[in-house]
């Protein structure tokens, strides 16, 4: 079975907002599949592309690893952050070294901020209607 489907070594899920990505890394030459498409196709924001390669560039691996991902929910932003978030916890069960350089630059902090919920009587979570006094 040479058309198998490739071997992952490290796999990691990281969140934001109402986005969940799952990250698979195995050593390779840099290729990146996100949902079937490449990472350019699939962020066509570079802002988001080189938010999504901060942990490979602060752990200089770059390119080392081929990245398969599966994201689902929220949008792009979101969607990056929990790549970047996966990514960089797939970096750390890879090597353990990683993990100094990689906290120390906040890559491994889940980002708690989400969307306040919208109250009742309100038009918003925190906005109010207008008064009338009369």
């Amino acid at each position: 079975m040479s058309d198998a489907v490739p071997e992952f070594r490290w796999q990691a899920v990281g969140r934001r907002k109402t986005s969940v990505a799952r990250v698979y890394l195995t050593p390779g030459t840099g290729k990146w599949d996100i949902n079937g498409r490449t990472l350019g196709d699939y962020f066509p924001r570079s802002s988001l592309v080189s938010h999504i390669q901060q942990p490979f560039t602060t752990t200089d691996t770059l390119g080392a690893f081929d990245v398969r991902a599966h994201v689902d929910g929220g949008g792009m932003t979101g969607q990056a952050g929990a790549m970047r978030l996966a990514i960089a916890r797939s970096l750390v069960k890879a090597d353990e070294m990683h993990r100094v350089k990689l906290r120390n630059a906040g890559f491994l902090t889940r980002d708690a901020r989400a969307v306040e919920r919208k109250k009742p009587g309100r038009p918003g979570a925190r906005k109010r209607f207008q008064f009338s006094k009369r």
